[in-house]
């Protein structure tokens, strides 16, 4: 999942909400009273279609609107029921049979099918709809095909509707983590009259995502969506476990920047923050009863690299460039010793599976491979653009790497900032040198950050197209008899894909929030996943420990 990390707001809804609360009750003071939580989160939402949308500010109200087949438990990240009441899964692990939930409706009242999965599923996968996770369906028998026009007829692609309540699904290979792709909104169906309402099935951006027009089936439904200042969704009604949603409400706020989403906090504008600046940490780290909350994240930090252009068409420069930088005294320094320094793109750890470290900071060596790619000392460099999302901290990063190129390679990079949506356009045309990006893990499964760098993939924004490496993680390793050797192809693979260096990876994330002791039910985990049907608040205020 893509992801904007310290992400963007619009100063004139920071200025009206801190003016609001100058006098009379807070936010957070009249939410734990109401039962509407005010969340910041990030930047503006790109979109609200579930097959459209890729970044992490759109999953957490998408996930709100819409229910999976299969859910994750946010306190053990283990499957559970969804839409699907139950599964029935083969001896051999290529079928799953679904087993409908006869209460689970759309917000509208219509019940929910298993055709509907069949129609969606089949709209997630076609050509035509640009889903750039549609790879996320590939496990299903001939899905790849249909996705990339080798076949036309969807009734060989492995999903069935037996009747009413039952979907079954066939696979190519026992996969793993199929179970968990249940609760990305790739795989989540969408409600076919309202789309066809407005445009084909394949139109993206259509006015079927409008407040007035938006059905979905989750737990809450959109009532109010005011650009650049707030989304506001409600408790669903004709929700399936309602009686387990205990808020009333969620303000979801655009914070582009970082410092006013801290003041909010601090004023009682917010009850939970996306991020926290880098500045502002050791202060927090300080305090009693302080509402920071640090935590192993499964996702990296790194730069994409577009190899199709000079001078990073040269294998050479990319391993000069990210060897002449010190990940340690960045961590260190900039950042405060909150992340681990990263070399590869899996973090470390991801369910057991270790990544390779090929290479290491060494100004040396990437001295002699820039003189061996032309530049020596960096002369006749041509120069270099990156490019990322406008966020302080992201500036604070880019610059800190600016100078290390400087002093180790002698060479000049510019940098660029944009706005999240224009950043998002940049990186999916390839109209960038080199980009900021992040990847926070979908699914707990090496796999999820290994099958990025596939050729045509609809997330490697590199030019980067190896076909062993895509047979090693599509075929290979899906066909692999024990875990042990799924996990030798995936270190190889990856170790293939670090020598080609199409990314530098700069750090292993860590999860960063400030939440007000009020806050219930979200409690961290390795992929800092929202479930907002276990979230409530506490009227009385106190931190968690005084319940006891």
């Amino acid at each position: 999942m893509r992801v904007d990390t310290f992400i963007p707001l619009i100063f004139g809804a920071i200025i009206i909400l801190l003016a609001a609360c100058g006098g009379g009750e807070s936010n957070v003071a009249r939410g734990n009273r109401e039962g509407i939580l005010h969340y910041g989160n990030g930047t503006e939402p790109q979109g609200l279609d579930p097959h459209v949308v890729t970044g992490l500010p759109e999953s957490h109200i998408v996930r709100a609107l819409f229910e999976g087949l299969a859910v994750k438990n946010p306190y053990t990240l283990e499957p559970e029921p969804g839409v699907a009441q139950s599964w029935d899964i083969s001896e051999d692990g290529r079928t799953f049979t679904f087993h409908l939930n006869p209460e689970a409706r759309w917000s509208n009242g219509d019940p929910m099918t298993a055709q509907d999965y069949v129609w969606s599923w089949r709209r997630a996968l076609n050509p035509a709809m640009g889903n750039q996770y549609a790879y996320m369906l590939y496990p299903v028998a001939n899905a790849e095909a249909f996705a990339t026009g080798k076949l036309e007829d969807f009734n060989e692609v492995g999903v069935q509707a037996l009747d009413e309540h039952t979907l079954r699904v066939r696979l190519n290979e026992p996969t793993p983590y199929f179970l968990q792709l249940m609760d990305h909104y790739s795989t989540f169906a969408v409600h076919r009259p309202t789309i066809e309402k407005f445009g084909a099935a394949t139109d993206r951006f259509t006015r079927w995502t409008r407040v007035e027009n938006i059905v979905g089936n989750g737990a809450f439904h959109l009532v109010e969506w005011r650009l650049n200042r707030r989304i506001v969704i409600e408790k669903s009604p004709t929700y399936w476990d309602r009686d387990r949603v205990k808020l009333n409400g969620v303000v979801f706020y655009p914070t582009e920047n970082i410092s006013s989403e801290e003041r909010m906090f601090r004023v009682g504008q917010l009850h939970y923050t996306q991020t926290i600046p880098l500045d502002k940490i050791p202060v927090y780290r300080a305090m009693t009863n302080s509402p920071y909350v640090s935590a192993p994240y499964l996702g990296t930090y790194y730069y994409l690299l577009n190899i199709n252009q000079p001078p990073l068409d040269d294998v050479r420069v990319r391993q000069a460039l990210s060897m002449a930088i010190d990940r340690e005294q960045l961590n260190n320094t900039v950042l405060h010793g909150v992340n681990v320094p990263a070399y590869s793109i899996t973090p470390p750890d991801t369910l057991g599976y270790h990544p390779p470290k090929v290479f290491h900071h060494d100004v040396e060596r990437a001295q002699q491979l820039l003189a061996d790619a032309g530049y020596p000392g960096g002369a006749n460099w041509p120069g270099l653009e990156l490019t990322y999302n406008t966020s302080e901290s992201h500036r604070k990063i880019a610059v800190a790497l600016q100078h290390m190129w400087k002093d180790a390679l002698n060479i000049e990079v510019t940098l660029t900032n944009q706005e999240w949506k224009v950043y998002l356009d940049s990186v999916d045309q390839m109209d960038f040198q080199m980009a900021r990006r992040g990847w926070i893990g979908d699914y707990v499964d090496p796999n999820n950050f290994l099958d990025l760098f596939l050729c045509d993939g609809g997330n490697n924004n590199t030019g980067f197209c190896n076909p062993l490496y895509d047979g090693m993680i599509s075929r290979q390793a899906t066909q692999a008899r024990s875990r042990d050797e799924r996990y030798a192809i995936f270190h190889a693979a990856e170790t293939r894909l670090m020598e080609q260096m199409p990314i530098i990876p700069i750090y292993t994330y860590t999860s960063n929030h400030l939440i007000h002791p009020s806050v219930r039910g979200m409690p961290s985990n390795l992929m800092d996943s929202l479930n907002l049907k276990y979230v409530w608040l506490d009227k009385s205020g106190q931190p968690a420990e005084a319940h006891k």
